[in-house]
């Protein structure tokens, strides 16, 4: 087991009671918040810690979207694929979004710097095309307006 991943997991187990199965969401959002996902060791960790089965840890992790196994990026950029964004153009911004990063969609750079995801709807058609970097919403995007952004965020990482 990674000693750093270990160390970690026990400071944010630490803060959950032992023994209680209900706290399993909370201890789980605790370690996302942690690592930007659910690493495996920190997820048997929390097992041996709320007193249930890594099956019963696994299940919940694997069944909520909102919770990641693997390692996401330090930035999120989420492209909303609605009907609105999507006639408004929102399929070529998540193609731009692959070129500026070379990574496809639901995948991570290989610097955990950048995770492009694309969603259903974030209701806010309105502003369509819409794409979410870092929790701020940057509606009426364009592919140039896209391009600057993702470079803004990599030239502030490299000072």
């Amino acid at each position: 087991m990674s000693t750093a991943i270990a160390k970690q997991a026990h400071a944010v187990l630490k803060n959950h009671p032992r023994d209680e199965p209900s706290a399993l969401v909370n201890v789980l959002h605790d370690i996302q918040d942690e690592f930007r996902y659910l690493p495996e060791e920190a997820l048997r960790l929390a097992s041996e810690h709320l007193q249930i089965s890594t099956a019963q840890v696994f299940g919940v992790a694997s069944f909520f979207k909102g919770f990641h196994l693997k390692p996401r990026g330090e930035h999120i950029c989420t492209v909303c694929m609605g009907t609105a964004c999507h006639v408004r153009g929102a399929p070529r911004l998540l193609e731009q979004a692959e070129r500026d990063l070379g990574i496809s969609s639901g995948q991570t750079t290989p610097d955990l710097q950048f995770t492009i995801e694309e969603v259903n709807c974030v209701g806010a058609c309105a502003l369509g095309p819409l794409v979410i970097v870092d929790g701020e919403y940057n509606g009426n995007m364009t592919p140039h307006r896209l391009t600057k952004l993702v470079n803004k965020i990599q030239k502030k990482k490299g000072k």
